[in-house]
């Protein structure tokens, strides 16, 4: 086997690996052109129940009579950015299902894993990560990331 050959196979392996906890380079906020994708898709799906400017619904902390909580934010006086992005994918792509709520939780997030592609959700993700700005929130995110990687 030529060393071309171990290269490519060693190249594709690592493309098919869960990719590390935290921050995943598929939700870059520095790739400009998945941040553009990622408008896109945020407009037409995310917009409606998280707020055009990601400021969510009103009183998203306070259920709504149902007994569901209204849709969060995804600026920064949310708490996505507190959240790996694996979580995120994973949330936007099954919805809120085991393993990320509790089995009988309730929720009006639906799945997008039938309607949004996986480079999709990707780009949505990097367009909401790229509208966290601040000091405080990045150097929040960071720490969280930092402690992901070390569990």
């Amino acid at each position: 086997m030529s060393l071309r050959t171990i290269a490519l196979a060693l190249s594709l392996a690592a493309c098919s690996e869960p990719p590390a906890p935290g921050d995943d380079p598929r939700a870059s906020p520095r790739d400009a052109a998945k941040v553009a994708l990622g408008a896109q898709v945020y407009g037409q799906h995310c917009a409606a129940c998280h707020g055009a400017r990601l400021e969510g619904q009103p009183n998203w902390r306070t259920r709504l009579p149902n007994g569901r909580l209204p849709a969060p934010p995804h600026d920064e006086s949310g708490h996505t950015w507190h959240h790996p992005d694996g979580v995120l994918f994973g949330i936007t792509k099954r919805g809120l299902v085991p393993p990320y709520a509790p089995t009988e939780y309730q929720s009006d997030m639906p799945a997008f894993g039938g309607k949004l592609s996986d480079e999709e959700i990707w780009a949505a993700l990097a367009y909401i990560k790229s509208r966290w700005t601040s000091r405080d929130v990045l150097d929040g995110r960071a720490e969280m990331i930092r402690n992901v990687k070390e569990r």
